[in-house]
């Protein structure tokens, strides 16, 4: 799981996590499945676009990406 989140995490993640919500939002305000899952799109593109990842706390991690690469950098 720790991979996992890593990956999303990472800038190839961000991207992930903004298209996923995307497509929630999509699914909920246009495709008539629900403003709940509009507003659950919300959260990965927010994460995303902010650039933190919620399920890192979880595993230990940090929840910002940006610090991730700047610890892996040095």
């Amino acid at each position: 799981m720790n991979n996992f989140v890593s990956f999303m995490r990472s800038n190839i993640g961000r991207t992930v996590r903004i298209v996923l919500g995307g497509l929630l939002l999509w699914l909920g305000l246009d495709l008539g499945a629900g403003p709940i899952v509009a507003i659950i799109g919300v959260i990965p593109i927010l994460a995303g676009v902010f650039n933190f990842c919620v399920l890192a706390p979880l595993f230990g991690m940090t929840i910002w990406g940006e610090r991730r690469r700047s610890i892996h950098a040095k």
